[in-house]
């Protein structure tokens, strides 16, 4: 399976069952890991990265940080939560100095990601969810590498089901 991407499609049904999926991948978490978020407005980026705060053991309320662009908490690991709606592209987030050393001691989160471009490393964990309002959200889980392949692999049984029922391999990556 040499050059395949692992990837997974889940479903959630409403906010609870997004932050719960992102909790359990939270146990997967490790110093320096990038987590890419991406999605219309309102698809549920935020409550992801709400989620995987919880997971992590954050005890703060986290909230989108829009007008402050990065917000860290601490939990098991420390979470640097970015979101990069109000920024016009790379250039404008690197020279803004959003990604640093820091963040090699947690876990970086990133809302709007594909506004980074070509300048988000290959290593990394791709969230793209789809769907709005009241409808179930269809959430792409995408390992970057085979380092990030341990997402996949902690996602909850109830999660994959899911997966399976979608017609999605159920233990192995796919080579989407």
């Amino acid at each position: 399976m040499e050059g395949l991407t692992p990837e997974r499609i889940v479903e959630t049904r409403d906010p609870a069952g997004t932050r719960a999926l992102a909790g359990a991948l939270a146990a997967a978490a490790r110093p320096g890991d990038l987590i890419s978020l991406v999605g219309e407005l309102g698809a549920g980026k935020t409550q992801f990265a709400k989620g995987f705060g919880a997971g992590l053991g954050v005890t703060d309320t986290i909230v989108s940080p829009s007008f402050v662009l990065m917000t860290e908490y601490r939990g098991r690991l420390p979470l640097f939560h970015i979101d990069l709606y109000r920024l016009a592209g790379a250039a404008e987030a690197l020279a803004g100095g959003l990604i640093d050393e820091r963040q090699a001691e947690g876990v970086t989160v990133i809302e709007w990601a594909e506004r980074l471009e070509d300048a988000m490393p290959a290593g990394r964990l791709d969230v793209l969810i789809e769907g709005t309002g009241d409808d179930p959200r269809r959430i792409v889980l995408r390992a970057g590498d085979a380092g990030y392949a341990r997402y996949i692999d902690a996602l909850p049984a109830e999660f994959a089901a899911l997966a399976a029922e979608a017609g999605e391999p159920a233990a192995e990556g796919s080579s989407r």
